[in-house]
């Protein structure tokens, strides 16, 4: 394979990020990283994502595809996941998309999202056996591995914003929506089987798990670069935030200023993975769905 620029787009319910990678011979690094907190989920009413939630995605891809050219980088893929997959009118938002911009955006299946995410964030030099957690805005899917191979994986509709826009009223979850958001998660896991899924380790995917690390590392007055958390201390932040008031607002806007309002509702899905299957350590990797589709879906296709 010859050298090349190539930006991958993460058409996500919470982000939409790009990616811009330096690729030669099979191995590629990265250069630039670009997000934009589009919040998609909060444009779907009924299943529907709304003629705005579409006009918000084709506007976010024009400027990307005009900031490669830019770069005069020509080759741009582009994938979506709860974002278009959780929706009723999933043909009809490609399609549109394709009209105004003349981008076409690759759908991705829970499955596929689930085993593009351990292939970036596992594969290259991870725990050898464990879980791997990737929480979205839209979605959450949970991989169990062993030997640097897929055992089980499942993609459960329920993510970070989804979470916040289903169930909360205010800025943080009161008592109340805290346990239905937690009882919610967990019938999700229990309708996925996940019982008999036990781990100490779990690789952690997406920005909510490192905004959380992010979190971590300020409330203990650690490393800012340390991507390892405790069960107990994520515990710990839980009691944290329930606590809310202008102290733990000012400390959430210190670490994660973009999550304020997801932060939470990501914290209690991880939690509730963290509880069901046993896990003691989290690692939240810098690594994930974007590299995994780079692996596969360009340079192994052009291999």
């Amino acid at each position: 394979m010859i050298s090349m620029l190539c930006g991958i787009v993460d058409l996500g319910s919470n982000t939409i990020r790009l990616s811009i990678y330096h690729c030669d011979g099979g191995q590629f690094r990265l250069l630039l990283n670009k997000k934009t907190m589009a919040g998609l989920a909060g444009y779907v009413r009924h299943g529907v994502l709304s003629d705005s939630g579409i006009l918000v995605a084709c506007r976010t891809l024009a400027a990307y595809r005009a900031l490669l050219d830019n770069f005069s980088v020509r080759d741009m893929h582009v994938f979506a996941t709860a974002s278009l997959r959780n929706i009723t009118n999933t043909a009809e938002a490609v399609q549109t998309i394709r009209d105004i911009t003349g981008i076409t955006v690759e759908v991705l299946s829970g499955e596929e999202e689930a085993a593009l995410s351990f292939k970036g964030a596992v594969l290259p030099g991870g725990v050898p056996t464990g879980l791997l957690a990737d929480i979205g805005g839209g979605s959450f899917e949970l991989v169990a591995y062993e030997d640097m191979a897929i055992t089980s994986a499942c993609s459960l509709p329920v993510g970070s914003l989804s979470l916040y826009t289903h169930f909360t009223e205010s800025l943080f979850p009161t008592k109340a929506e805290r346990k239905v958001m937690r009882a919610h998660v967990r019938e999700l896991l229990d309708r996925a089987g996940t019982e008999h899924i036990q781990s100490k380790y779990l690789c952690g995917v997406g920005g909510t798990i490192r905004a959380l690390a992010k979190l971590c590392n300020d409330v203990y007055h650690r490393d800012p670069e340390l991507r390892t958390m405790s069960a107990g201390e994520l515990r710990d932040l839980y009691r944290l935030l329930k606590a809310d008031g202008k102290d733990v607002l000012r400390q959430v806007l210190r670490s994660a200023p973009d999550r304020v309002h997801t932060l939470f509702p990501g914290l209690i899905i991880l939690n509730t993975i963290v509880k069901t299957c046993g896990v003691e350590t989290v690692s939240a990797s810098a690594t994930g769905v974007r590299e995994g589709y780079l692996m596969d879906r360009v340079l192994q296709a052009g291999a």
